[in-house]
């Protein structure tokens, strides 16, 4: 059987987005660290269908370099009803992890999607700490595309969260609703509780609590959160009642404008949903939600603050604006501060910053960075392990895991380094899409891909 139940318990904390200071070192090891390794569980779509399940052990395998130092969180949240576990509050969430994340490679080339670095912690575990804080007490990822690589990563993740995490994982793609059919055993416990389900490349708030207050509210079977689009002819547009936010219809790209709401992508449902889905590939967007608001059962709820899907490489750099812009209003210490910062940046305390430098607006720096004298950073992610020598200036780009730039060097125009990848001194990049373990020596002058 393909199909293997394994499950890990985690103990969760927030990972340390300290200051570094402003002084060069010698780089040092990247902080993240490995913790006590148990099992992880996994759902195979055929083995569903199969009714078997066989519990196995796996090696267990070290990601030390994906794992960030946590520390204890505060509790869940105070005001949400649910079973109780051991004197803890539980719900269920699923998040939708996806495929292949052909939209960031070649960032997703290196890991998948859900571990690719957001503000210096993998997209996923912004999602897992929200969820943790409203009391979810077990996460369900629905995965199709190397479970493996998430199952080794979630192993690491024992004694640090206290969540049980398990994999659903597809052998066919399912769609953004097949995959609650095939976890219906994993969702649904008895209790009536309602679930969320999440995309993975959603980044935002995450008023979780706000939106369970509203769903048990207004009775329905389903609540979606909405975010407000400045264009929303590019979109499918959710048309609510704004009083009651009872959702009429869905509408995709109007041509006349209809609303200027749509789907933020996070779902809180009722377990009778999963009676209307089937075990096939089933979009969740465009056969489910439908039919549930034609029985007036939807509602919607706006969404507060700032929403993103950071999918692609421009949203990825946009939505670290907003992020750092919240940061700012909620946890202003956790950012950097000094002459040489610039607007809002997050520096990583493993991280070192020569002298001379203009870091900012709107950039984040990983563990076990070093960026050396007189460097110029703005609107870039600089990823874990990266070093930037003297005087190199990027701009709207981001830079893989253990990559080099050199002395001089102008890396601007959303250009994307993959893993391992060294840019020469003097080296120019106006877009560049550079695959990994490359080596640049000469300058790439309009936006194309590097094999």
């Amino acid at each position: 059987s393909r199909g293997l139940l394994r499950r890990i318990s985690l103990y969760k904390g927030d990972p340390d987005a300290g200051i570094s200071p402003c002084q060069p070192k010698p780089p040092s090891p990247s902080p993240w660290q490995s913790g006590t390794r148990g099992t992880t569980g996994i759902f195979s779509s055929r083995s569903w269908r199969e009714g078997k399940k066989q519990a196995t052990d796996r090696p267990k395998q070290a990601r030390s370099a994906l794992l960030p130092n946590l520390t204890p969180s505060a509790p869940p949240h105070p005001g949400i009803r649910g079973e109780e576990e051991g004197g803890r509050l539980a719900m269920k969430a699923l998040i939708l992890v996806g495929g292949f994340g052909t939209r960031l490679r070649p960032l997703t080339l290196s890991f998948p999607k859900p571990l690719v670095d957001f503000a210096n912690k993998p997209m996923i575990l912004h999602q897992i700490e929200a969820l943790k804080d409203v009391g979810v007490t077990e996460v369900i990822l629905a995965i199709n595309y190397r479970p493996e690589v998430m199952i080794n990563f979630l192993k690491d993740f024992e004694d640090k969260l206290g969540i049980t995490i398990t994999c659903s994982q597809e052998t066919e793609p399912l769609g953004t609703a097949g995959p609650l059919a095939l976890a219906r055993d994993k969702l649904v416990d008895g209790s009536g509780e309602p679930f969320f389900v999440l995309n993975s490349d959603v980044i935002s708030e995450y008023p979780f609590a706000e939106l369970i207050q509203f769903h048990k509210s207004h009775g329905g079977e389903a609540t979606i959160m909405v975010t407000k689009v400045d264009e929303p002819s590019k979109y499918g547009v959710v048309v609510m009642e704004d009083t009651t936010g009872v959702v009429e219809r869905f509408v995709e790209k109007p041509k006349i404008f209809v609303g200027n709401k749509i789907n933020a992508g996070i779902y809180l449902l009722n377990p009778s949903v999963l009676d209307r889905i089937e075990l096939k590939p089933t979009s969740i967007e465009k056969e489910v939600f439908p039919r549930i608001a034609a029985d007036q059962k939807l509602y919607a709820m706006v969404l507060p603050g700032f929403w993103m899907d950071i999918g692609q490489p421009r949203d990825y750099i946009t939505g670290l604006r907003l992020y750092l812009d919240s940061l700012r209003k909620k946890s202003a210490a956790k950012l950097a501060a000094g002459a040489h910062i610039v607007g809002n940046v997050l520096v990583h305390d493993s991280a070192k910053i020569g002298e001379g430098c203009l870091i900012g607006p709107d950039v984040a720096i990983g563990p076990g960075c070093v960026v050396e004298d007189g460097v110029r950073l703005s609107r870039c992610t600089v990823m874990r392990g990266v070093r930037i020598k003297k005087h190199a200036c990027i701009s709207n780009s981001i830079i893989g895991w253990h990559s080099t730039v050199g002395q001089w060097a102008r890396i601007e125009n959303m250009t994307i380094l993959g893993e391992d990848v060294h840019v020469g001194d003097e080296v120019y990049s106006n877009g560049g899409v550079v695959l990994p373990h490359k080596e640049i020596k000469s300058s790439i002058l309009k936006p194309e891909i590097v094999m």
